[in-house]
């Protein structure tokens, strides 16, 4: 698929935030189509303490949720943690396991925050304007304040950051903790949200974050078995 790659990736977090604030305006809330989505994609990372990063794009059936292609990538968190710019650290990574994945998804599911984002660009944001495609950030923890959603599921509340609501919170499991969802990029909240529901019927992460996840963390293990080996080698030759 086709994927709008920067020419560099910012250094400093003052470089990342003018990144934010640039692609800011270019995000769209709304649903430029009928929200029909035949194929649905959920992407995520996982890290060891050295900055090595595995992340993994899974791709599914939307109505049958069987997976349709999937890949994974390894690479380097090079950008420091800083809250409110966690994309930087993952977005190089992703991007990659994005752009090899063999289906062009009709929606990708992000693990992390889309507008619901301090300065209203989470990475649910960067990946949808960069990858031109309907996207959702479903996060489990939420910044700012929200309404406690009933114990049912689908009950939601509202996500508010400085008074304007942002994201919804949503109850996927009846009894169980909520997500925390937010449009990224040509989606309205409404439609997010049963887009959400529809990808959790059996757990509280969407199937396609629960795929991603699963494949990044063995991918990241097998990465790491492979370096502790390569390192080993050396020590002893």
């Amino acid at each position: 698929m086709q994927i709008r790659m920067p020419d560099r990736w910012p250094d400093t977090p003052e470089e990342a935030i003018a990144v934010q604030d640039a692609l800011r305006p270019l995000v769209d809330p709304t649903d430029r189509r009928p929200p029909r989505f035949g194929v649905v994609a959920g992407i995520d990372s996982a890290y060891d303490e050295s900055g090595l990063v595995a992340a993994a794009a899974v791709a599914l059936d939307a109505r049958t949720l069987q997976t349709v292609a999937s890949t994974v990538a390894h690479g380097r968190a090079e950008f420091p943690y800083v809250p409110g710019l966690l994309a930087f650290r993952e977005l190089p990574t992703a991007l990659a396991a994005l752009a090899d994945l063999d289906a062009t998804p009709d929606l990708l599911i992000c693990d992390g925050q889309g507008l619901a984002h301090p300065r209203r660009f989470g990475l649910a944001c960067h990946l949808g304007v960069l990858a031109g495609i309907p996207t959702i950030g479903v996060a489990k923890n939420a910044w700012g304040d929200y309404d406690e959603p009933g114990p049912e599921r689908g009950a939601a509340g509202d996500i508010r950051i400085d008074g304007e609501v942002v994201g919804r919170v949503l109850r996927t499991r009846t009894g169980v903790k909520p997500l925390f969802v937010s449009v990224g990029h040509l989606i309205d909240l409404d439609t997010a949200c049963a887009q959400v529901l529809a990808l959790a019927p059996h757990y509280r992460q969407p199937e396609t974050t629960r795929q991603a996840d699963q494949m990044c963390r063995r991918a990241l293990r097998e990465a790491v078995v492979r370096r502790d080996r390569a390192l080993g080698t050396v020590a002893g030759g």
